[in-house]
């Protein structure tokens, strides 16, 4: 064992059977429960916090599939390293599609699109089987082709159970851990500060116990806090002050506080956050929270989003500003968000339910002789550009799931249903 690895390390498991949560992909009916019991694995990104076991899972797959295995970070990896390593590979067994090498790349978000292209081939031709981790949405960070070439699956934080049971194993396993009496009174804390992150659970839990002068130690959460604030570290763009600013910076321009707002934003520049996260935060925020109050909201983000990713720092912070400032001073509503929130919910609960004939395309005669698109009313053809029709399958006619939020714009939009849907809608 390495004397000088941390906590985390020390204690990441090799199989399965140590593995904790997760159980939607390895558990007895997870998504990759199969595929590693037959060794037939698909090229796959996993999507997740820090922290919650994306390294692991990939190592562990390599291992119980027999596989050679290669790992890259993306951080300081170009394309020269992905090409030897593609090299290898094929030299190692790639052209076997059942048994093809794994390439795992971390942080592959960071790659360029030349650097993501350079992957496609050797996916496509089953060289390599890839497994990439991510902390941001493959939406946005990963080129569509290579998407369209993997399987994603999410990772989520660790649950209160997962974490308290990866403490007291580390109190019953950990060689060093075990040279202490350590009591776990209280891990309220613990959990706390670690926000889902196992990796910074451990850290912080190898900190307290050393720097403990005595060998029996009784955790509590005064004894956390206490330890903690005496070894608080700067900004950390890829741990906890990651998640906890980019939250207070939202929820000050949520709440409608540009001065809390700035210094947020203040504090990620200062510490080096990338320029892409922050305006991609202020785009999802200016249809979350704003939506239909203020619409030229969102197409303040967008522009901002497309200034900040062509300039860079520094002057992409006054670009920021600018629109940190312009949301914090927006009248709010989360109208558009609980509506397909609400839609969502229904769809789950009432199934594929089957579009009503008469709203049905209708390009064939025999669609049309099945009654496709009959007795559609266009609505242009009448008064004010409108006509009462049902719109929903019959099962769930006249649902409501958009409800205008109290501002001055969708008031109006109130006013405007009212007068359509008076006899239909409760607006």
């Amino acid at each position: 064992m390495n004397t000088n690895a941390p906590l985390a390390e020390r204690l990441r498991p090799k199989n399965l059977e140590d593995y904790v949560s997760q159980n939607h992909l390895v558990g007895k009916n997870g998504a990759l429960t199969k595929q590693l019991q037959h060794g037939l694995i698909a090229s796959m990104i996993f999507w997740g916090a820090p922290g919650t076991g994306k390294t692991t899972l990939a190592n562990i797959i390599a291992n119980t599939s027999g596989r050679p295995f290669y790992s890259l970070s993306a951080i300081n990896a170009g394309v020269k390293d992905i090409r030897d390593v593609i090299e290898k590979a094929k030299q190692s067994g790639g052209l076997f599609t059942t048994k093809n090498p794994i390439l795992f790349i971390d942080e592959i978000h960071r790659f360029s699109k030349s650097q993501q292209d350079s992957l496609l081939q050797p996916v496509e031709k089953g060289w390599i089987t890839l497994i990439g981790a991510t902390t941001e949405n493959p939406s946005f960070e990963v080129i569509s082709a290579l998407l369209s070439r993997c399987q994603i699956y999410t990772l989520n934080a660790f649950s209160k159970t997962d974490l308290e049971t990866l403490l007291k194993r580390a109190i019953k396993t950990d060689e060093f851990l075990l040279q202490k009496k350590i009591e776990l009174k209280e891990t309220d804390m613990l959990i706390r500060l670690s926000g889902g992150d196992a990796r910074k659970l451990l850290n912080i839990f190898e900190l307290i116990v050393n720097s403990s002068d005595v060998n029996s130690i009784i955790i509590t959460n005064d004894l956390v806090l206490e330890k903690v604030q005496n070894n608080t570290v700067r900004y950390d763009k890829t741990g906890e002050q990651h998640y906890d600013i980019i939250s207070a910076f939202i929820k000050s321009i949520r709440g409608s506080d540009p001065n809390a707002a700035v210094y947020w934003l203040a504090r990620m520049i200062e510490g080096g956050e990338d320029v892409k996260f922050i305006a991609r935060r202020l785009l999802i925020l200016a249809s979350e929270d704003i939506g239909n109050a203020n619409p030229t909201a969102l197409v303040i983000a967008n522009n901002t989003f497309q200034a900040v990713a062509t300039i860079g720092y520094p002057e992409s912070r006054i670009i920021l500003s600018q629109c940190a400032t312009y949301l914090a001073c927006s009248p709010k509503s989360n109208a558009s968000y609980m509506a397909i929130n609400n839609a969502q919910k229904l769809v789950k609960e009432t199934g594929d339910l089957s579009v009503p004939l008469e709203i049905r395309n209708a390009p064939t005669k025999l669609m049309q002789e099945l009654g496709y698109g009959e007795n559609y009313k266009y609505a242009h053809n009448y008064e004010q550009n409108f006509i009462n029709q049902e719109f929903l399958p019959d099962v769930i006619k006249a649902t409501k799931l958009y409800e205008p939020g109290n501002n001055t714009r969708e008031n109006f939009q109130r006013e405007f249903l009212k007068q359509r849907w008076k006899d239909k809608y409760d607006y």
